[in-house]
């Protein structure tokens, strides 16, 4: 379009040009009229030369189409997971799944670009568009349902925290290039933690209000670039409990596909005062559920629980069932 307009500029200058050579041979003649033939040519060269002075605006395709505007442009099209108590591969929308979505453009070299945070209040929940420079990028989007977004500055280093919390996770990291077309990019995010499903078969007694699960051998940040843990960290999560309150759910991310969580369980009354506590090592699975339960104030009480009757869903992922 910008080349049919400069093809025509160039051709009314020429035009132009002829028929002010006319208008002066024209006055020069003496002709009665001159002055209202000039006129008219003033006229005439000004409508010409219009589109040779004015640029064109040419409405940007994303604005025709009501899409934010950018050249990279991200939708969350599914999330690939294993329901809570199904072992059937399922593929979810977003919505269903995460509260929140952190989108994040790295360079090559790994230095953060660009970030998008969304909640699911928001109308454009799970669509996010970027205004990105011609090269090579890493895009990483996260989903999870954390009290706040955890730190991504570092590409190897995704870090939630007890304060915001640990939820169901997922991840996708992808090498993306921008050149001269916009990109339209669709994403598929996978679970990237392990479950310890805690799940009391007793009654509680009445003065327990909290429960605390503590745990070390995971770890509450990954690396973007693997879905793995990547640091050593003391996960501290409290519940409020009510008589109906039996099962307890705690995430981690692994430093491998397999690994092993020490989790030291506590009940506690109003004033936080102790009133039991237990000790475990449970073995664990990335994108798996470990069900871990059990008679707790009825057990052994304080020290450390020995693990047997572990049962494995040998599928490519499932649930682990122990008791203690």
């Amino acid at each position: 379009m910008q080349q049919l307009f400069t093809k025509c500029a160039s051709h009314a200058h020429s035009l132009v040009h002829r028929v002010c050579t006319s208008a002066l041979a024209f006055v020069r003649r003496g002709c009665a009229s001159a002055r209202v033939f000039v006129h008219c040519v003033c006229i005439l060269c000004t409508l010409l030369l219009l589109p040779s002075c004015e640029k064109i605006v040419i409405p940007n395709k994303n604005e025709i189409d009501g899409l934010p505007s950018g050249n990279l442009r991200v939708t969350v099209f599914q999330i690939e997971k294993i329901p809570l108590g199904n072992l059937t591969r399922a593929v979810t929308p977003v919505a269903e799944t995460c509260s929140r979505l952190n989108y994040v453009i790295y360079s090559s070299n790994g230095t953060r670009v660009k970030q998008v945070n969304q909640t699911s209040a928001e109308a454009d929940f799970g669509k996010a568009s970027f205004k990105l420079e011609q090269g090579d990028y890493l895009l990483v989007v996260v989903g999870h349902s954390a009290n706040g977004n955890p730190t991504m500055s570092d590409l190897t280093k995704v870090q939630f925290t007890n304060a915001t919390g640990y939820t169901d996770t997922y991840l996708c990291c992808a090498n993306i290039t921008i050149g001269d077309e916009p990109v339209d990019y669709q994403v598929s995010l996978d679970r990237i933690v392990a479950l310890c499903r805690f799940v009391i078969t007793d009654d509680f007694p009445s003065d327990v209000k909290k429960m605390r699960f503590y745990y070390m051998g995971g770890s509450g940040a990954f690396d973007a670039t693997t879905g793995l843990g990547c640091v050593n960290s003391k996960q501290d999560v409290k519940f409020d409990v009510s008589a109906n309150q039996k099962q307890f759910d705690l995430y981690t991310f692994l430093h491998d596909t397999e690994g092993t969580i020490h989790l030291t369980v506590t009940a506690l009354d109003a004033s936080g005062v102790e009133i039991a506590q237990r000790e475990f090592d449970v073995p664990m699975q990335q994108n798996y559920i470990t069900w871990l339960s059990g008679s707790f104030f009825g057990g052994s009480g304080t020290g450390s629980t020995g693990i047997t009757g572990v049962t494995v869903n040998t599928d490519w992922a499932g649930e682990n069932h122990i008791n203690f």
